[in-house]
């Protein structure tokens, strides 16, 4: 029990390289032997995040390094999984922040490292991707320094050490090299660093057992598993122990359990042990009601640590049955207890999500921190065989003082210089405030907003076809202001199908000039099933299962070609955004289709009338 152990965690903004950086810890600590074939960002082992090159879940990997045992923690970048990150740096006692050397501080980086600086964590900085031609490392130092400075980092924190790295290339450096060489050999100068200014865990190894759980994992063999650190005291397979939510004066719930195995993580791999002490990792088993933030202690000496705090969501949608004429073709899981019983077993790891019932049956409220937190979820769940219907997002409103408040986000966007009039405008018709712009000398311009959340629906496609794909965006939640007033929907109106059927070449011959579609020949469709976005703002009901009348008359030449614009592809993200109130987004294993609520004309018209007299 005698070996020194250092947690760190480590943050970032999206695609600043954590991922990167932690192979080649894994590499250069011996970890995987020297005829092991080993995959790229091998951390990111769910099937999303390796097509999406992005983190969502954080995940443990331990490494050795002159004799002391280094757990690493790697966090998600993005803002929307911060239930994530917050319970991440529950478990460490020191983080290394990753900067991008050309792109500086981004919103996330503020996010995370807030979290970080509140919980009393020294951070280390990493100037990641120094050999990028743009790189600027003294400006990007200067940069992290004032916003510790504006997050009320204190005297030590803001007394930070910097090293210099490559994680693509492997090395890492104390001191500035020039441009275009190795300014290290390897990654020992950020090894030792986190040696010298990571601070051991102070447990004491005799005290009463104190273990709070951060994370969890499951295993058909032994069940549900608990990972967390030891804050004080042994811990041994076979013990008995309390396992307690919160204080007593609190009123949480306590129960009786007893450890089954105790593990540890070496590497990517978890090696059972038969003790663990203060400081250390651990991976726990045998206790079936085990949740997140849950204290594991002594029955005799009990010594409880607060809940684990999550920020609040700001997104909400509606998850229901799936209604349409196509439901329950592809799906395996269509019905509405099915539906129900997914989205609790997702809050037993999802901290940040929240589920409830409606007054209507088989419609269920799901809030979250963002569009891409919700979007991840129904991903897996189409690819696990489940079928339902999803609404808009709709932002979660605060009554403050008896006057209405919403969400706030701030908002990073790089564009092109050519481009930067176009987002502007669209940001202020959103009810965006600028805060800052700054030029970078390049040709590309930094444009900083606070702007509702509700005017960020939607916006990700207008900013992409605005940049012609050359800007980049990021948002983070800035807390709760009073409501800026109505924001105007989408411009354009769609075109509905009138008619049940397939739809036919000559059918989207004829609806070409009228708007762009989302469907294929040979595609089903149903009544009241959106087909396309109408070239006009209004909406617009069409035969799209219309066939050519068979004639004996001919013609030659080429006049009967149709020609036909490729259809929209819709992915998930486009089609939620997408939407208005009176429509839903149908998700199936195979399909992503677009339907109006009320799938009859008669229906939505009455639908209307109704709206417009409340």
């Amino acid at each position: 029990m005698s070996r020194t152990i250092r947690n760190i965690a480590i943050i970032a903004h999206v695609d600043h390289g954590k991922t990167t950086m932690v192979d080649q810890l894994l590499r250069q600590s011996g970890t995987f032997a020297a005829h092991e074939k080993v995959e790229d960002t091998v951390m990111d082992n769910n099937a999303i995040e390796r097509e999406r090159g992005i983190t969502i879940l954080a995940k443990n990997c331990a490494v050795s390094w002159k004799e002391t045992h280094i757990n690493i923690v790697d966090t998600p970048g993005h803002a929307d999984f911060g239930g994530e990150v917050e319970r991440a740096l529950s478990m460490v006692d020191g983080v290394l922040l990753l900067i991008d050397a050309q792109e500086g501080p981004m919103p996330q980086t503020r996010f995370v490292t807030k979290k970080a600086l509140a919980l009393g964590l020294k951070p280390i900085v990493v100037v990641n991707k120094v050999d990028k031609p743009g790189a600027n490392c003294d400006k990007v130092i200067n940069a992290a320094f004032d916003l510790f400075d504006k997050l009320g980092a204190n005297d030590e924190q803001l007394d930070f050490p910097v090293v210099y790295a490559s994680g693509i290339n492997g090395w890492s450096s104390l001191k500035e090299g020039q441009p275009g060489e190795r300014w290290g050999e390897d990654m020992s100068a950020l090894f030792d660093t986190i040696l010298d200014h990571v601070p051991a865990h102070q447990g004491d190894a005799s005290a009463p057992l104190q273990l709070q759980i951060s994370a969890l994992d499951y295993s058909t063999y032994v069940g549900r598993i608990g990972v967390g650190r030891i804050n004080a005291g042994l811990l041994r397979p076979g013990m008995d122990v309390l396992v307690m939510e919160g204080p007593q004066d609190e009123g949480g719930r306590q129960y009786k359990g007893r450890i089954n195995q105790v593990h540890k993580f070496q590497g990517l791999d978890r090696v059972q042990v038969n003790e663990a002490g203060p400081g250390d990792i651990v991976l726990i088993n045998g206790i079936e009601d085990i949740g997140i933030g849950v204290t594991v202690t002594d029955p005799e000496q009990p010594r409880p640590l607060p809940m684990l705090k999550i920020d609040e969501p700001t997104l909400t949608m509606n998850f229901c049955v799936n209604t349409s004429p196509l439901a329950g073709r592809e799906g395996k899981y269509v019905t509405s207890r099915q539906i129900w019983d997914r989205l609790q077993k997702e809050l037993q790891s999802n901290v940040a999500l929240r589920v409830k019932e409606t007054d209507e049956d088989g419609i269920f409220e799901v809030s979250g921190r963002g569009e891409l937190h919700l979007t991840i979820l129904l991903e897996n769940m189409r690819r696990e065989g489940y079928e339902l219907a999803v609404s808009k997002p709709r932002v979660v409103l605060k009554q403050v003082h008896g006057e209405l408040h919403e969400p706030i986000e701030l908002v990073t966007a790089d564009v092109e210089e050519n481009h930067q009039g176009g987002v502007m405008q669209a940001l202020g018709e959103r009810k965006g405030d600028l805060v800052n712009m700054e030029p970078d000398g390049r040709g590309r311009v930094r444009l900083e907003y606070r702007i509702p959340a509700r005017g960020l629906i939607g916006f990700s496609n207008e900013f992409l076809n605005l940049t012609r794909g050359s800007g980049l965006i990021s948002n983070i939640f800035d807390g709760y202001e009073a409501h800026r007033g109505d924001i105007g929907g989408r411009k354009n109106g769609v075109l509905i199908s009138m008619d049940d059927g397939e739809i036919f070449t000559y059918a989207l011959g004829k609806l070409d000039d009228r708007g762009r579609m989302f469907v294929r020949a040979g595609d089903p469709v149903y009544e009241g099933m959106i087909v396309g976005i109408h070239s006009r703002d209004n909406d617009l009901v069409v035969n799209a299962t219309r066939t050519k009348q068979l004639t004996n008359f001919r013609v030659s030449g080429k006049e009967d070609a149709i020609k036909i614009t490729p259809p929209i592809d819709l992915t998930l993200e486009y089609a939620v955004e997408f939407i208005e109130d009176d429509e839903l987004v149908e998700i199936t294993p195979k399909s992503i289709r677009l339907r109006k609520r009320h799938l009859k004309e008669h229906e939505r018209k009455r639908a209307s009338r109704e709206t417009a007299v409340a």
